[in-house]
Formats: structure tokens, sequence, C-alpha cells
């Protein structure tokens, strides 16, 4: 009886140990497929809210003039006819 049940329980033991070494892997790389899908969704949603307020400032740029103006002079270091550019430099420390 006793050898009987040891055979059972070795054929059993190589059998999943067979299964684990033909199937860890691969869940393995499944999981590991499974956490790069989460973080490109993930920055997939951050790009797409960007994308938005992209659109968004496109927008003010071709129909605010005052965002245009602000713009041009923030960025630009444009001024107004009569205007007196004044450029502040912070002190060193």
């Amino acid at each position: 009886m006793l050898p009987n049940l040891f055979k059972k329980w070795f054929g059993f033991s190589v059998i999943a140990i067979l299964l684990l070494i033909v199937f860890l892997p691969g869940y393995t790389k499944v999981q590991e497929l499974r956490d790069t899908n989460r973080d490109l969704e993930v920055k997939i949603r951050k790009l797409y809210k960007e994308n938005i307020l992209l659109q968004e400032e496109l927008k003010l740029i071709a129909e605010d003039p005052v965002y245009q103006e602000q713009i041009a002079r923030e960025k630009m270091g444009l001024v107004r006819p009569g205007e007196i550019p004044i450029k502040v430099v912070p002190a060193k420390e």
C-alpha cells in the first residue's frame, strides 16, 4: 500500500514540476506585459489630457487677441510703439 501511494505522490510531483517548468515563464511574461500595458494606459491618459490643453491653447492663440499680445510680450519680447522695454535681471545670490 505504501509503495503504491509513494508512486502516485511521486508521479503527481513530477507532473506538477513539469507543468511549473512549462507554464511559469509564460505566466511571468504575461504579468510583465500586463504591467507594461497598465503603465502605457496611464501614459496615454496623461498625453490625452496634455493634448486637450494644447488644443485649447492653440484655439486661444488663433482666436484671442489679448492672449496673442500676452504671448508676444512674454515669450517674444515685443513691445508696442512708444513703450520702453525694461528688463529686470535678478540679483545673484
